[in-house]
């Protein structure tokens, strides 16, 4: 078999009706398309997605649900008790990193008192909850 062979099975294709060819042909001078209105008209046959004839579409009809933050993917938090995870003193971006305890895509971190701190450890460049300060504080740490 070649590609140049191949042929559509007999009668699978009909040959396009000729319209505007005078009366004898049955679709002379309005051509099947019946006498003004929208489907008479030249492109106009069709309309957008979801019109209801100038009714409220549904779309429009029904509130509006969700929100999607843009900042929410950016952004993450770290609990007191998984700074026990950190090999070294100073809390960082790079360090909870490199710890695993956020992902690559995160840059801005905040720290949540949920568990307890156990040694003293330095803050930088993550932002604390009132709680968490006050616990990394009373553990003899620092937040800067």
């Amino acid at each position: 078999m070649r590609l140049n062979t191949i042929k559509p099975a007999e009668g699978s294709k009909k040959d396009a009706r000729r319209v505007g060819r005078g009366i004898g042909s049955t679709l002379g001078k309005t051509c099947g398309r019946g006498h003004k209105g929208q489907y008479a008209r030249t492109g106009k046959g069709k309309v957008k997605a979801g019109f209801e004839g100038g009714q409220m579409p549904l779309q429009r009809r029904l509130p509006k649900v969700g929100f999607r933050s843009r900042t929410a993917a950016s952004a993450g938090e770290v609990f007191l008790y998984q700074l026990a995870q950190l090999k070294g003193d100073v809390v960082d971006i790079d360090a909870l990193r490199a710890a695993g305890l956020i992902a690559t895509g995160i840059s801005r971190v905040k720290l949540v008192k949920q568990g307890e701190i156990a040694r003293a450890m330095t803050v930088r460049g993550v932002a604390c909850t009132e709680g968490a300060r006050a616990a990394i504080l009373a553990a003899g740490g620092s937040v800067e």
